[in-house]
């Protein structure tokens, strides 16, 4: 895969999947579009209070057309979104990406989310190591950063674990559902950080 630091983004090959040992990462596809529905219906109350866009989905027709804009954005290097599968049974478990990207200094946000059924079972923590090992070994990064709500225990605890370095605290920085300003930290690497880590070397 190429990652060279002057190519241009339309011409960096992009991978069908990337595998862990549980967790499978793929862009969704059109048939992805009810099973995708299902989770965030069944997971509404759970994920609103952190992610807005939760609430907005209504219909399948919302993960549909979720689904088709999701596969422009990959095409055009945009936004790098992709859902979490069990390897074993196909289960949809969530979704993640590399979002908010900024290719002239090869930073990427990682955003997550997973389904209700599914938390706790350390499937998260295994995306971000693929989504992060993807970022450095492939795509170049100079710096890959997740954002969440100073609430957002659960995610908090996915960066923290991971080796992620708290950076700060931005107040008023986001919306929340109800579009009132919320406070988020910051957690990031950078290579340094990164090569430091013994889940990123195989040493782990």
């Amino acid at each position: 895969m190429s990652g060279a630091q002057g190519n241009s983004p339309l011409l960096i090959e992009l991978p069908e999947y990337l595998d862990g040992s549980r967790v499978r990462l793929r862009p969704f596809c059109a048939d992805d579009a009810p099973v995708l529905w299902e989770a965030v219906d069944e997971s509404r109350e759970h994920l609103a209070p952190w992610l807005p866009w939760a609430a907005t989905y209504r219909s399948v027709d919302d993960a549909r057309e979720y689904v088709a804009r999701a596969a422009a954005w990959w095409l055009l290097r945009q936004n790098l979104s992709a859902g979490i599968f069990e390897r074993e049974t196909g289960r949809l478990l969530g979704g993640c990406g590399l979002q908010g990207i900024n290719w002239d200094l090869r930073s990427f946000e990682i955003g997550y989310w997973l389904r209700r059924t599914a938390e706790g079972r350390g499937y998260m923590s295994e995306a971000v190591q693929l989504l992060t090992r993807w970022a450095f070994d492939a795509l170049a990064a100079n710096r890959v950063f997740i954002r969440m709500d100073v609430r957002n225990q659960r995610s908090r605890a996915v960066a923290a674990r991971l080796g992620f370095v708290h950076e700060g605290t931005l107040r008023n920085a986001l919306p929340d559902a109800e579009g009132k300003p919320r406070d988020v930290h910051v957690y990031a690497l950078i290579p340094e950080d990164y090569r430091g880590l013994p889940w990123a070397t195989g040493s782990e």
